[in-house]
């Protein structure tokens, strides 16, 4: 198993499960740690006794979304270097999104900007009461484009419109509410919760659990015409 200087990863059985750690800045991704995501995601999908997969944060929050000094290095580079780091994190999310493994999102704390992303990724998100989450950027003058297409797939245009547009900020409940969250569950209860999800996925073959979730991804905007004829094979 590879060595990850941001995150964890243990792999214990079927469950695998990665850990934002970073807690000195309260788990914020830079190069290294979207370049670690990215190939924590390949390692796990060519892992054929992985089945469940698990992302959470270190400490008591989940993540608070891109580290401010990475931002202000990135503030610098050409046009052509932000479009090539917006490629590489823009990659790494899609491999977390079509993995072939079932994904739960455990948000044991705060949860910002990108972080809602990352969480958006998932196929199911498990968060404790003392969430919180935002998505902030538009407030520091910014669009969240790269994570766009996963939160919009989670919450839809009509929650999009209030949230990304204002950057306010949603406790658990409210996420529950607007589809990014399946269960608000209190703190204490957290890791039992989401290991009862584990097993859940667990009932179903991996082969039938893999064809499904790319039955999902590929069917879910589709329209009907254009995927007929993948859903018959």
């Amino acid at each position: 198993m590879s060595k990850y200087a941001t995150l964890r990863l243990a792999i214990d059985g079927p469950i695998a499960r990665i850990t934002l750690d970073r807690p000195e800045v309260r788990n914020a991704f830079d190069e290294v740690m979207i370049g670690e995501l990215s190939r924590a995601a390949d390692e796990l999908a060519a892992n054929d006794d992985v089945r469940v997969v698990v992302l959470t944060g270190s400490g008591k929050v989940f993540c608070a979304g891109a580290d401010l000094n990475w931002m202000k290095k990135v503030a610098n580079y050409s046009y052509e270097e932000n479009l090539e780091d917006a490629r590489v994190f823009a990659k790494m999310m899609e491999k977390l999104y079509r993995l072939p493994k079932a994904t739960i999102a455990m948000v044991n704390g705060p949860c910002m900007g990108g972080g809602v992303g990352l969480v958006s990724t998932c196929d199911v998100v498990v968060a404790s009461s003392e969430a919180a989450f935002a998505l902030r950027e538009i407030l520091l003058g910014i669009a969240p484009a790269t994570i766009s297409p996963y939160v919009l797939r989670k919450i839809g245009e009509r929650y999009a419109r209030d949230y990304f547009l204002t950057g306010r900020k949603f406790d658990a409940a409210r996420g529950c509410e607007i589809g990014l969250v399946d269960e608000v569950v209190a703190p204490g209860d957290l890791e039992a919760q989401t290991q009862r999800w584990a097993r859940r996925f667990l009932r179903a073959g991996p082969s039938a659990l893999r064809a499904t979730k790319e039955l999902i991804n590929r069917v879910s905007w589709a329209r009907i015409e254009d995927v007929q004829e993948y859903m018959a094979e």
